[in-house]
């Protein structure tokens, strides 16, 4: 029987990774007393038939046309890069202190 930390050199994994598949019933093991025990040949068996499973290929990526895209591109821009209308800059706090106070500039 193989501990959690030997399975999970084996397998190039974390323990809680490990732990997490036992509870979940990913991965075959069994409890005893309350520790988690793997069986070397039942993981190879596991091992073995993971590779097995069909994969589904990727679909092909969509091509959009460029003058889509190109527009996208400046409406962000546009939307970026354009001040709006009626927006003052707020002056510094410091020269409106100094008009209040009545300070010679000087």
């Amino acid at each position: 029987m193989l501990t959690v930390q030997e399975v999970s050199d084996w397998l190039n994994i974390k323990p809680a990774t490990l732990y997490s598949w036992a509870a979940k019933g990913k991965i075959p093991c069994r409890r005893m007393y309350g520790l988690v025990r793997f069986e070397r040949e039942a993981i190879q068996t596991w091992l073995d038939t993971c590779n097995n499973i069909p994969q589904k290929p990727l679909p092909f990526p969509i091509r959009h046309n460029s003058c889509d895209i190109d527009h996208v591109i400046e409406a962000a821009k546009r939307e970026v890069y354009t001040p709006r209308h009626g927006e003052t800059r707020p002056k510094s706090g410091l020269i409106q202190k100094e008009d209040a106070d009545g300070a010679d500039k000087t």
